[in-house]
């Protein structure tokens, strides 16, 4: 009963023969099962197959072979209980001090287009058990997920012949970190269920981040394990490191750039609100557009292109300071130029966006709601005048990109390219004061207007009508609805009503 004994049975085996080397060495007695079995004997070690120990073969394809009073008797068995002790004596049960195990790869097959029969057999059972077993029983037992961790352990076991209690805490808690977040994966792809009863998330550290939001804050970076994305799957290709607040500007900017299909389509974000935003012809006239909407608030900022960078719009982007660049590919002389500017953080994107639902945490609680997604398709001209073509085009513009301002949220724009942008308004009629003033900054000609939601009051047809505004887009839906409609037909001003609201706090 003096001897040591350690149970080893993964999937990844870097580092383990080197680690498993190790303990035989301190006269461990290694234990294991099918291919880890097979590592180690060709390795020049000596494990012992998990049915020597069990008296019971591997059976139904392997998917019962650990699970026995033999292997989990030895590793539940409190050393310091007396009965305990009395127990696996009379049956015959050797203990176990250390388990190292990481489990089938399920995680990695999730997402893949395989059968859900097949995904199903990716569904380890053993593992994670034998890792549970081990992880209550920490005070005598110590288990290891994380090939990471064997340099901790090795460390311990030389300096005190046993690793200490408090590591084998540590490692028990990542035990649980990692079968909760497993058991998440698995959950979600079977219950396939929009706010279950109870929420498991399951996400893996990427990295830490220098800091969150301010630099007082502390800030990590995780992705999902059973979800693709385009915030998960993006190349860097030049620059420094990504912040918090990098990341959070690039996943909205993206977003928007995303609503233009079947166009070029570019987006300048500043502070989580879009400060530029146009589709075009070609890439170079594309970017002009996005960054004469706001050509000082844009310093600074991201630019995201559902399109490829070509050298002539590198160059274009190279003459203002930008903090990220992001694309679906660039041409090797845009990214050759654009490497120039060494802190540059140069992003290919592969992956479109796919967020299914919006989570906001609240002190205590999480708010969980499906993306806004949709955009009506029951528009409707409420005033006698209509719009000219031209103007039904550029309102229909505006209201995709007035999605993404922060409410109260207005749009300007003309053509394709957004001209004014009014957002994080306490009421509406300042939110469509500044988008005008913009846009009448630098634009002489017709101009539209788009509204996040619904105008309380007349007050701001009005002075759209006073300022030259041609054709209105608003979801409709208040209580004074009618008398916005008769100050639009007393300006002769074309509105359409959407019936869906876009607010976006």
């Amino acid at each position: 009963m003096s001897k040591r004994r350690a149970l080893i049975s993964v999937s990844d085996k870097s580092g383990l023969t080197e680690f498993a080397q190790f303990l035989e060495n301190q006269g461990y007695e290694l234990i294991s099962t099918g291919g880890t079995f097979k590592h180690l004997q060709n390795a020049g070690l000596k494990p012992i197959q998990i049915d020597e120990v069990t008296n019971f073969p591997e059976m139904l394809d392997g998917r019962v072979k650990t699970l026995h009073p033999k292997v989990h008797g030895g590793l539940l068995a409190v050393r310091d209980n007396e009965e305990h002790m009395k127990t696996v004596q009379e049956y015959e049960i050797e203990l176990i001090d250390m388990v190292v195990v990481n489990l089938y790869p399920f995680f990695e097959n999730a997402n893949k287009e395989i059968s859900l029969d097949e995904k199903v057999e990716f569904i380890d059972i053993g593992g994670p058990s034998m890792l549970r077993s081990a992880a209550k029983n920490f005070k005598s037992v110590t288990v290891i997920t994380n090939v990471e961790d064997y340099e901790i352990v090795q460390k311990e076991i030389l300096a005190l012949g046993d690793t200490d209690v408090e590591t084998r805490k540590t490692l028990a808690g990542k035990v649980f970190n990692l079968t909760s977040a497993y058991d998440a994966a698995i959950s979600k792809m079977l219950l396939e269920e929009e706010y279950p009863q109870y929420l498991n998330a399951s996400y893996k550290k990427v990295s830490d981040l220098r800091y969150g939001e301010n630099p007082h804050q502390s800030a990590a970076y995780y992705v999902s394990t059973v979800e693709n994305g385009a915030m998960k799957d993006f190349e860097q290709l030049g620059g420094k490191e990504l912040s918090f607040n990098n990341l959070r500007d690039m996943d909205l900017c993206w977003k928007v750039v995303n609503e233009f299909k079947n166009e070029l389509a570019c987006c300048a974000v500043k502070h989580s609100t879009p400060c530029g935003v146009a589709v075009g012809s070609t890439p170079f006239e594309t970017y002009k557009k996005t960054f004469e909407c706001d050509p000082i608030s844009i310093f600074g900022g991201i630019i995201a292109a559902n399109f490829k960078i070509d050298a002539a719009t590198a160059e274009e982007l190279n003459k203002t300071f930008l903090e990220i660049v992001m694309a679906p590919d660039f041409d090797e002389d845009a990214l050759e130029i654009l490497k120039k500017k060494k802190n540059l953080r140069i992003i290919k994107i592969k992956n479109q966006v796919s967020d299914k639902q919006t989570w906001v945490k609240v002190d205590g609680g999480l708010l969980i709601q499906d993306v806004d997604d949709d955009f009506s398709e029951e528009i409707t001209i409420v005033t006698e005048n209509h719009p000219t073509e031209e103007q039904y085009k550029s309102l229909l513009f505006a209201q995709r990109v007035v999605k993404y301002v922060k409410s109260n949220a207005i749009v300007v724009s003309n053509g394709s390219q957004a001209l004014g942008i009014g957002g994080g308004q306490v009421n509406r009629i300042w939110a469509t004061e500044q988008a005008i003033e913009r846009a009448k900054q630098k634009f002489e000609g017709d101009l539209i207007l788009a509204s996040d939601a619904f105008f309380p009051f007349r007050d701001v047809v009005d002075f759209c009508a006073k300022e030259g505004i041609k054709a209105i887009i608003q979801p409709g839906g208040s209580m004074r609805d009618q008398e916005s409609i008769d100050a639009a037909n007393e300006h002769k001003i074309p509105m359409l009503f959407t019936g869906m609201r876009h607010f976006l706090h």
